[in-house]
């Protein structure tokens, strides 16, 4: 349910203002990513991909709750790779956090950082071969650069963020 709640929840920064106000700044993502890493870092690796397993099978057959929908249909869009990357990345996470007993900010942001690149590999793999299949009529190129390197800064910078989260919620729920 985290990561459902998540999707639904834009990215944005505060960014103070020379006349002492504030700004919203957004980052053109949703947090959908850092829900699944916060469960994984906080529930361990067996229940963060049981997470992402559900996250998929509710979106690909009872609710739309995917950034571009839902439906079956969504397996033969390019952003479906990212989303199977999701049971990958879970597991990574909730397994080197499980592993180090020491929650600590730079610990938690390698964590996030090598699982949001391992999600970013496998979706990078499916579209090599729904290229290579003729899936899709983009060039490989302009697909990685659209569904890889946009979004990643933003999503770097809400894994140090969400790593932040992790650490104070653990300590507040006194998660071992």
């Amino acid at each position: 349910m985290l990561i459902i709640i998540c999707a639904m929840i834009p990215a944005f920064v505060i960014s103070p203002q020379e006349d002492i106000s504030i700004s919203i700044i957004p980052l053109h993502s949703t947090w959908q990513i850092q829900g699944l890493l916060l469960t994984s870092l906080l529930c361990g690796p067996n229940i963060g991909t049981i997470s992402a397993i559900s996250y998929l099978i509710i979106g690909l057959f009872y609710l739309p709750v995917f950034h571009g929908g839902g439906s079956v249909g969504y397996i033969l869009t390019h952003e479906f790779g990212y989303l199977l990357g999701f049971i990958p990345a879970a597991w990574t996470c909730g397994f080197l956090a499980k592993q180090n007993s020491k929650a600590n900010l730079i610990n938690y942001s390698f964590y996030t950082v090598i699982s949001l690149c391992i999600l970013h590999i496998t979706g990078i793999i499916y579209l090599v071969f729904g290229k290579i299949f003729g899936n899709w009529l983009d060039s490989l190129p302009d697909l990685i650069l659209i569904n890889t390197f946009k979004p990643f800064p933003n999503q770097l910078l809400l894994c140090i963020s969400i790593s932040l989260l992790s650490i104070l919620l653990k300590r507040i729920l006194i998660i071992k």
